[in-house]
Formats: C-alpha cells, structure tokens, sequence
C-alpha cells in the first residue's frame, strides 16, 4: 500500500512539475539596460506617429513621459485639470509616495497637446481610447513593444524606459541630485543617485581627447 501511495505522490509531483508556469526572465537576462538615450526616445516617437490610428496622441505619450519622468499609471491617470496651457505648466501627482511637483511644459509639449484636445474635446482624461475612456496601463505597453519593433530595437521596449531616459537626460546634463530628485519625485534619494552614479558624462575628460 506504501509504494502505491508513494509512486501516486511521485506522479503527481510530476505532473505539477509539468504544468508549472515558467519563471520570468529577470530584466537583465532580457535587456543589458533599464533606460533609453535621447536618440532612441527620438526614433521611438518617430515609429509610433507611423503606425496605428492614434499616431499624433501615441506620440505625444511618448513625448510627456519621456520629459517628466511619468510612470504609466501616472500618464493614464493625467487629466487636463492638471495641464495649464496658457501658462504652459503640468501639475504631476507622483505614486508610490512620491511627492508631488509642477513642471514647465515646453513649446512642443504645448503644440502636441493642443492638437489632443482639438482631436479628443469634452474629455477628462488627457490619453483616451475611442471609448473616450482613459487608456489602461496594459495599452501603453502594447504601443510601447509595438513602436519599438517599428524603431527597429534588439530589444523590447517599455514605458518605465522612458522614465529612467529623464533621469539620465538630466542627469546626463549635469542638473544637481537634489533637483533630479524632485523633479522625478523620488522620495528617497538614494532612487536618484543612480542617475547620477552612471552618467556617462561624468566621465568626460578623464583621459583627454
């Protein structure tokens, strides 16, 4: 009775073995790196204004997450009480505890949202879907794998790239720690000294030209 027990436990044991769902890769197995330069964040907004039936809202998604450092459910969950057009200013409300911030919005900014609200009027969500509901976060990555494909990336693109982008733009570009820190709206700096630890201009000069 024992080795019957024993050898159904040991095929069920198999079984589940089977039917395990695989681990997912970790990110580094996947991608050598978490962020995007400048000139992929181009390429990126290029392909995404050449393929779907959103072109000109795709692209300014692209664009506003990549200039502030939005997370995606900080982009789905933007509304236009938020924006200030004629002032030219965006109120950010930051997750995971992260503290708040109004940022400048720059002329393209403006032109391209302007151009959203012409496209989509009456709504209160700044990126919709035909159902003029906002967009999920599970959409946003679709475009994002798709406009990376059309880019012509060896490797698969996300929307947290964009908001790693600002950090080593700015960073890159030589703005204080601190500053970096509130504008990405990390409430610990430790989470912004990484930006700041790997930019590569940082080493600049080192062993001359």
């Amino acid at each position: 009775m024992s080795n019957v027990v024993t050898l159904h436990q040991a095929s069920f044991s198999g079984k589940l073995e089977k039917t395990a769902p695989p681990r997912k890769p970790k990110n580094a197995d996947v991608r050598s790196r978490e962020h995007l330069t400048p000139g992929e964040v181009d390429k990126l907004m290029s392909a995404s204004g050449k393929i779907g039936r959103h072109r000109a809202r795709d692209k300014t998604l692209i664009l506003m997450m990549y200039r502030h450092g939005l997370r995606v459910t900080e982009l789905v969950t933007l509304r236009w009480d938020q924006i200030d057009l004629d002032a030219g200013l965006i109120h950010i409300n930051r997750l995971k505890n992260g503290t708040p911030s109004t940022h400048p919005l720059g002329g393209t900014e403006i032109r391209a949202l302007r151009k959203l609200k012409r496209d989509y009027p009456a709504t209160q969500y700044v990126f919709i879907t035909e159902r003029k509901g906002p967009m999920t976060d599970s959409a946003v990555r679709k475009l994002m794998a798709r406009a990376g494909r059309e880019a012509g990336f060896d490797f698969p693109a996300h929307p947290h790239m964009l908001r790693h982008a600002c950090g080593f733009k700015l960073a890159n570009d030589g703005q204080d720690t601190r500053a970096i820190q509130h504008y990405l709206g990390h409430k610990n700096i430790q989470h912004t000294v990484r930006y700041t630890e790997l930019a590569a201009d940082r080493f600049k000069g080192f062993l001359g030209d």
